[in-house]
């Protein structure tokens, strides 16, 4: 693999992570819970989960859920069910309109770090769009014959870090308007709009073709 493919393939994925979807709103979600702390565990299960399904498509082993309608299915009823789950949260939240203060969790998350992991992780576990995408982008810059499982697994983990360190710039951005968020009718809005989105998000993994 040449450098010149390697920096086109950065550049794809940039563009791909960049593009809002669920893994962004579910950071946003759990950093306006629990302060940065949160969203830094959040990303970094959505990161793992990343680096995950990118060794599996790597090896093969992606290929084989994708193949299998089964199991294909299973995960992706899972997800559509897990982000209903975290975008009615978000919705019962904008609702209710009781929050903590800000200033009051910032670095010190109220569940445990490994809560925000977990939520992170299974939400991009869940996509088989995650793993669809690396089946069928990683093969447009690999060439048979002359690259092999290591070159995959170099592009898969750049997606992965390129992916996490959006999500800090994200989760430092959201930390320096925190006196703009700290405000109640802005905290109820953007629990709103991450709900909606997260639902969306949600019937559009149902409904999109395979």
């Amino acid at each position: 693999m040449t450098w010149s493919t390697y920096a086109t393939f950065a550049a794809f994925a940039t563009l791909v992570v960049l593009a809002p979807g669920p893994d962004t709103m579910v950071v946003l979600k759990n950093s306006l819970v629990g302060g940065r702390a949160a969203g830094l565990a959040t990303s970094l299960g959505i990161c793992t989960s990343n680096a995950v399904q990118g060794t599996a498509a790597a090896f093969g082993v992606g290929a084989l859920v994708v193949r299998s309608q089964p199991l294909f299915e299973a995960v992706k009823w899972a997800g559509v069910a897990y982000l209903c789950f975290l975008g009615f949260q978000a919705l019962r939240s904008a609702w209710r309109g009781e929050y903590t203060r800000l200033d009051a969790v910032d670095g010190v998350p109220r569940r445990h770090p490994m809560t925000h992991w977990r939520q992170g992780f299974l939400s991009n576990i869940t996509n088989p769009k995650v793993l669809a995408f690396y089946l069928s982008v990683l093969p447009q810059f690999l060439h048979p014959g002359e690259t092999g499982a290591l070159d995959a697994l170099v592009l898969a983990y750049t997606h992965a870090v390129i992916g996490i360190a959006w999500l800090l710039v994200l989760i430092w951005l959201l930390h320096r308007m925190r006196t703009l968020i700290a405000r109640r009718p802005v905290r109820r809005t953007l629990d709103a709009v991450v709900g909606t989105a997260l639902v969306g998000f949600a019937v559009r993994l149902a409904t999109e073709p395979r």
